[in-house]
């Protein structure tokens, strides 16, 4: 009997990882290669599509090299994304007309004051189901329109960075109904298409809209000869729509049902819950969820700041504050280790993780990062670990202003890179006094695209079906009296913002000036 294989790549902030696996869900191979962020000021984050295309094809050749996997036996391709932003502006010949704006870009909050100002905010919401903040694409887009007009006459097309690599392997040209939902402002969620309503209100052509919207599970197109003589692949394997980076970590997690929660521990931290009622709550993002049930929506509330601090501090401190043995810096088990032996609390130490503004549950684009409670008896490792802390405050925040529909009898799974810190796990649990399962096999976006490229093919007929991919796990449970000690420190954190938001955003524009 042949064997059958499927491979899932995601398209990350800064990296792009690529798996092939058996329909059982067990990795045969993988590969990662990762890549920088465009800033040419503080609060911009761009990035050329080039770099996604060539970390993909790149991770793509190595999985199949090293799992040794016949092309013919390769069934399906899926391919996840950043949430793009602003999406890929592409002129008449498809090519990029500058870089693309994503996420966690803050350039468009004058527009978005503006906006809260001149138009119905309850009619954007009531159709898109998602309010008005720079992090959102359409506010990017208009940032285009208004500032960049000569490029804006050579835009012909937005593209999301998944969407974009589809079409270059495949040639077709077409989004998958949750990066349409999540670019917020356009897309009406419960008609499944464009609002003509809400882009006549922001002026921007429907014709700048792919214009065929897809389920994630659907097949695009297949790909070329070309581009699979490259990858090492067979012409015309299937290539599916995808979908929003975050979602496909939801659903390796095996997050299938009404009312679970999940966390997604990486460049960023997401949490959320899936439903089936429309939000009500315009603090939190919503979209349209990865299953079949067009009724089913995956809203959560988005801290910008996670393991992106973790790799700020390993690169910008580690190797001058924390040496090891053979002066190398130090890896992040290293730094964990580290860690681990600091008390509860980092003895005094507190830091609020807003080093890229924050989303969730405050909306402050200039909101910025602060440690206080500094003495000469702490280290490195103290600031580390109330790093660490840091965004379990900010985790706990998210869930506590969602309302009570965040209490579930279910544990919260957690997935992302993140989640392979067992300490970061513990620490999450202990501050939210919520139960996390964290998945043990590789559980990432990756795993989910390769289940939904299997969806795509045919290979499996349910979404119930992952979870066989996901039986594995360890269970964190919270140590109530540290959970106890974290609160106090919480009450603090909660007070602190607002105690120094004024100043906060005074620095905010001496440093946007002083760019």
């Amino acid at each position: 009997m042949q064997h059958e294989y499927l491979i899932g790549i995601d398209v990350g902030s800064s990296s792009t990882k690529t798996v092939v696996t058996d329909k059982y869900g067990h990795i045969l191979a993988s590969a990662t290669e990762a890549y920088g962020i465009l800033r040419p000021h503080s609060v911009w984050a761009e990035q050329w599509p080039d770099v996604w295309e060539n970390a993909a094809r790149n991770t793509i050749r190595r999985s199949v090299r090293i799992s040794g996997v016949p092309a013919e036996n390769i069934k399906g391709i899926c391919i996840s994304g950043l949430y793009g932003g602003s999406g890929i502006p592409l002129d008449e010949n498809m090519m990029p007309v500058r870089p693309c704006i994503i996420w966690m870009d803050r350039r468009s909050e004058e527009i978005c004051t503006r906006l809260q100002r001149d138009i119905d905010v309850d009619k954007l919401f009531s159709i898109t189901e998602n309010g008005i903040d720079s992090y959102f694409g359409y506010s990017k887009i208009l940032w285009i329109k208004e500032n960049e007009p000569e490029k804006w006459k050579r835009i012909k097309l937005f593209m999301t960075p998944n969407q974009y690599i589809v079409y270059r392997f495949t040639g077709e040209i077409a989004i998958d109904r949750t990066s349409a939902g999540n670019l917020g402002g356009l897309f009406d969620v419960e008609r499944n298409d464009w609002s003509d309503e809400m882009l006549n209100t922001f002026g921007i052509p429907r014709s700048m809209m792919p214009q065929r919207i897809l389920d994630p599970s659907d097949i695009v197109g297949y790909l070329s000869s070309e581009v699979a003589t490259d990858l090492m692949l067979a012409s015309g394997t299937p290539v599916c729509a995808g979908c929003i980076d975050c979602l496909a970590s939801t659903l390796s997690a095996g997050a299938v049902r009404i009312g679970q929660g999940v966390a997604v521990l990486a460049t960023s931290l997401n949490w959320g819950l899936l439903h089936s009622s429309k939000p009500t709550n315009p603090k939190y993002i919503s979209m349209p969820y990865i299953t079949n049930d067009k009724n089913v929506r995956y809203t959560y509330g988005g801290i910008s700041s996670a393991g992106a601090l973790t790799k700020w501090f390993s690169e910008k401190f580690a190797p001058d504050s924390l040496i090891s043995e053979n002066s190398m810096p130090l890896s992040f088990a290293d730094l964990e280790k580290a860690a681990y032996s600091i008390p509860v609390g980092s003895e005094g130490l507190l830091i609020l993780p807003y080093f890229m503004g924050e989303r969730s549950p405050i909306w402050d684009s200039k909101a910025r990062g602060a440690l206080l409670g500094l003495t000469v008896v702490h280290t490195a490792a103290h600031i580390y670990r109330a790093l660490l802390e840091s965004i379990g405050y900010a985790l706990r925040h998210v869930m506590e202003d969602y309302g009570s529909a965040s209490a579930q009898s279910l544990p919260c799974r957690i997935v992302g890179g993140g989640s392979s810190c067992k300490l970061w796990v513990q620490i999450l649990s202990d501050i939210t006094g919520e139960t996390m399962e964290c998945m043990t096999t590789g559980v990432e976006a990756p795993i989910g695209d390769a289940f939904l490229a299997g969806i795509a093919t045919g290979m499996f007929s349910d979404f119930n079906e992952i979870q066989k991919w996901t039986e594995s796990y360890s269970v964190f449970c919270p140590d109530w009296q540290n959970h106890d000690m974290y609160s106090k420190y919480y009450d603090i954190y909660k007070h602190l913002y607002g105690s120094i938001q004024e100043d906060m955003h005074a620095l905010s524009d001496l440093g946007i000036t002083l760019d």
